[in-house]
């Protein structure tokens, strides 16, 4: 335990990329972080961080000590809430990476359903991409990852898997909203707003676009799927989204299924670190968001 605060400070000079830096951060001299950091080094037997010109970078010895640390830390916070648990105080704290499409609806009200029987856990909800909410759980920035078509899946370990359909967002009088189920080529042919090239939301788009020669090309591009819902009620064009992230009426706007005859439906993945032991808050609230994903319609 004792040297948990010399660990943050480690820390705290890698994601700064310089010894002055991270002081200030830290609210500590220049001169006491690095007498502290080389009193570590000496007793821990190996440098931890490579001398660069315009400041410092961790070594391979010290990306190893960074891993350990944030592996303690999510092993004390297990115990701690096991400890609470056997006092029957149900504390702890749960953050999670999520696609943007789970912000507005699904995500507030299942926070909410858990606070209201353990009103003593905190939560953490970091919007990340599809490649940086796996890059979050294998750093231990977040407990759990809620993500739409993940890249890699590598240290992803599922816990739950759901299919979603890309949907059409329009205004209610678009002419394409009288349709049941809207073809692809019908979208490319419309001007439309589509997410940037890091949403799985796009990476489906582009890849049955090319399957038919065809290609995206947006009008407005952006990372915001809530500039998405709201701009298409001002220009007769159309987005993109996925239903988990809609509502079935939402003032003026109607959304409709890209036909499966043309795009496939992605996948929503729950999950965590592979091999990792979740604090008990987290585990949880893992347990909760599966079993209301096995009945959440794929359209």
């Amino acid at each position: 335990m004792r040297h948990l605060y010399t660990f943050k400070l480690i820390e705290a000079v890698a994601r700064a990329g310089s010894m002055r830096k991270a002081a200030e951060d830290m609210n500590l001299t220049g001169s006491a972080l690095t007498r502290r950091i080389q009193r570590f080094e000496q007793e821990f037997g190996a440098k931890v961080f490579e001398r660069l010109p315009g400041g410092v970078r961790l070594n391979p010895a010290g990306e190893l000590l960074l891993h350990h640390y944030r592996a303690t830390l999510s092993d004390l916070a297990r115990v701690q809430g096991q400890v609470a648990d056997l006092a029957g105080v149900r504390r702890g704290h749960v953050s999670i990476a999520c696609s943007q499409g789970m912000l507005p609806y699904f995500l507030p009200e299942q926070i909410a359903r858990y606070r209201t029987e353990h009103p003593g856990v905190t939560f953490s909800v970091n919007v990340r991409d599809r490649t940086e909410a796996e890059q979050e759980l294998a750093s231990y920035a977040s407990d759990l990852a809620l993500v739409f078509e993940p890249v890699y899946l590598v240290d992803f370990e599922v816990i739950h898997v759901i299919p979603q359909e890309v949907h059409v967002v329009m205004a209610a009088d678009h002419p394409l909203a009288k349709k049941k189920e809207i073809r692809l080529r019908d979208c490319l042919d419309t001007p439309h707003v589509a997410p940037s090239a890091q949403y799985g939301v796009r990476y489906l788009l582009d890849f049955a676009a090319r399957r038919s020669s065809r290609r995206v090309s947006p009008v407005v591009e952006t990372e915001s799927f809530e500039l998405i819902r709201h701009y298409v009620l001002h220009e007769k064009l159309i987005g993109f989204q996925i239903p988990i992230g809609l509502k079935s009426s939402e003032a003026g706007i109607v959304h409709r299924p890209v036909s499966s005859r043309d795009l496939s439906p992605g996948s929503l993945i729950l999950g965590q670190m592979r091999g990792r032991t979740l604090p008990v808050a987290s585990a949880r609230f893992a347990m909760q968001l599966a079993n209301t994903l096995k009945d959440y319609p794929a359209a």
